[in-house]
């Protein structure tokens, strides 16, 4: 017995302990959870540039305003195509911005004059936007409204019967007016995005001489031209200066 009695002390002198229960462990370290999923926001703010081409049509009306007579009516038709450069800010869902846009056009369109002698044409060669929008985003899709001033490079002249020579030709070829526009815009990725939009530019008829390849101007004072339709797709790409270039999270 004695033995016995010794042999224990000395196991538990040499540190053999019993098993430890679940109530000895300490308590598990806390993992927090993930945080729930944000949707990027794509940020509009920036400077951009770009490029575009469609499809434009110019109404020409010409009308003899010396003898009081109509000559009638034709569309100018044609494509259009050039490039644009701005800068936009974002203060929450709304855009602002600025845009310059300058374009080739070969609008073009004939018809024959009433009197039978010569035929009456007209030819669109160029354009220029200076325009302010207001936009509304949907994160990356952004519908605009735009409006300012244009100006346009305009030849309004009456051609030869057969051959298409030119018999004369108005003075007047750049006519300042005002424009207006609508579009949608979707960014398809952080620097990247690609655009649908019309604009109608206000140049109206103006009266406007008519002088001969000599430089004789004709007797009778013509008015002549009309308003303009453009229907383009843009593509732009925005730079990091003046805003963030990249979706923001």
């Amino acid at each position: 017995m004695k033995k016995i009695l010794l042999g224990a002390a000395a196991l538990v002198t040499i540190g053999i302990a019993a098993p430890a229960s679940a109530a000895d462990l300490g308590p598990r370290p806390y993992r927090a959870a993930p945080p729930p999923y944000v949707a990027p926001i794509y940020d509009w703010t920036g400077f951009y540039i770009g490029g575009n081409g469609g499809w434009g049509q110019q109404r020409d009306c010409r009308f003899n305003v010396t003898v009081a007579f109509d000559i009638g009516c034709h569309d100018a038709n044609g494509g259009v195509a050039g490039g644009q450069i701005g800068y936009r800010w974002q203060a929450g869902t709304w855009v602002f911005g600025l845009e310059g846009q300058g374009d080739w056009a070969d609008l073009s369109g004939t018809h024959l004059n009433p009197t039978g002698l010569n035929n009456v044409h007209s030819r669109l060669d160029a354009f220029g936007l200076f325009t302010g929008q207001v936009g509304w985003a949907w994160n990356n899709s952004l519908f605009y409204v735009k409006g300012g001033g244009a100006v346009t490079s305009n030849r309004f002249e009456f051609l030869a019967l057969g051959t298409g020579a030119v018999l004369a030709s108005s003075n007047d070829r750049s006519r300042w007016g005002g424009t207006a526009g609508v579009g949608w815009e979707y960014g398809f990725a952080p620097n990247w995005s690609f655009a649908v939009e019309y604009d109608h530019i206000f140049t109206d008829r103006h009266d406007t001489t008519f002088v001969t390849p000599a430089g004789v101007p004709l007797v009778s004072t013509y008015r002549s031209g009309g308003d303009v339709d453009l229907i383009t797709a843009r593509i732009n790409y925005r730079f990091g200066w003046g805003g963030p270039a990249v979706a923001r999270y």
